[in-house]
């Protein structure tokens, strides 16, 4: 069993509460660090102070703080009622890292690309980051913010890069856990990208295992409830140039599949960066709220 979460910090935002926890994981078998906006309540009226949860993941590099901090997306579930979920990118060792977890900025720590590895040292050490985003982590929150906040029977996911893989994966793997999914500039096709083959080779052992935890390949054979998938990129992002997203991948294997809608929009001039996403994550959460609270 997890443990119980340690309140962290706690700051008034948009009427709400912005908190950061921190709790040891059994899962990841590390301390683990989650950031949460509340909204102040039933603002729609229904009568039932019950809020649904949009999760947020992060990208290459990053901890539960970048979106909080970067994003202003708390404006936006404030409006609609939705409580904001940012865990952190993979687990965390002050003490005795393990070799080779800190060489590199797109794998190891800050890079656990949301699978469950399988080879050593990585399962081992607690990279399974699937996990812990899809079993672990909805009971931590239910748990800290209480189940009178909480409905755990409303829940979409979202993403930026790395963590706009993991949203897509989480959600298709998962057929029925999440109302909606949608991403900023995802690791669409990572078989077929060097971040993707670095990262599967490393903790799976080939590029081939990894095809379970691509979107492209998930898609083709999804068999879940019909969903709805946003996707933005930015035209002058320097990682789509070079071949490390591949959203039209990802497209043409949704049209190949009746029960997967996605609308993916390639917006002109944006990069890679958090400008990106804030100019338009009120979109998204727009689009998240259209299923959560319907």
């Amino acid at each position: 069993m997890s443990s119980t979460s340690k309140l962290l910090s706690s700051s008034k935002l948009f009427g709400g509460m912005i908190k950061q926890f921190t709790h040891e994981s059994a899962v990841t078998k590390t301390p683990m660090r989650y950031s949460v906006f509340v909204p102040s309540g039933d603002v729609l009226g229904n009568g039932n102070g019950q809020m649904p949860v949009l999760y947020y993941l992060s990208g290459l590099t990053c901890t539960d703080e970048n979106f909080t901090h970067k994003a202003g997306a708390a404006q936006h579930a404030a409006k609609h009622n939705i409580i904001l979920v940012a865990p952190d990118t993979s687990p965390r060792r002050t003490e005795d890292p393990l070799v080779g977890e800190d060489d590199a900025y797109d794998f190891g720590s800050g890079a656990g690309f949301y699978i469950n590895a399988t080879e050593s040292p990585w399962a081992e050490g607690g990279y399974r980051m699937d996990d812990y985003i899809n079993q672990e982590l909805p009971d931590i929150v239910a748990e800290a913010l209480g189940s009178n906040v909480v409905d755990a029977e409303r829940r979409s996911i979202f993403g930026h890069s790395m963590g706009g893989h993991g949203a897509l994966t989480c959600a298709l793997r998962n057929p029925g856990k999440y109302q909606s999914c949608s991403a900023f500039a995802p690791i669409s096709n990572p078989t077929q990208c060097p971040w993707g083959k670095k990262a599967f080779e490393g903790y799976l052992g080939s590029t081939e295992a990894g095809a379970e935890y691509d979107a492209t390949e998930l898609a083709k054979t999804y068999a879940g409830p019909s969903m709805d998938i946003l996707m933005d990129t930015g035209s002058a992002d320097d990682f789509y140039t070079q071949g490390q997203l591949l959203p039209e991948n990802f497209v043409k294997a949704c049209n190949g599949n009746k029960l997967l809608q996605v609308e993916s929009r390639m917006q002109e001039g944006y990069d890679h960066s958090y400008n990106f996403i804030s100019t338009f994550v009120g979109d998204h959460i727009g689009f998240h709220a259209q299923h959560l609270n319907r």
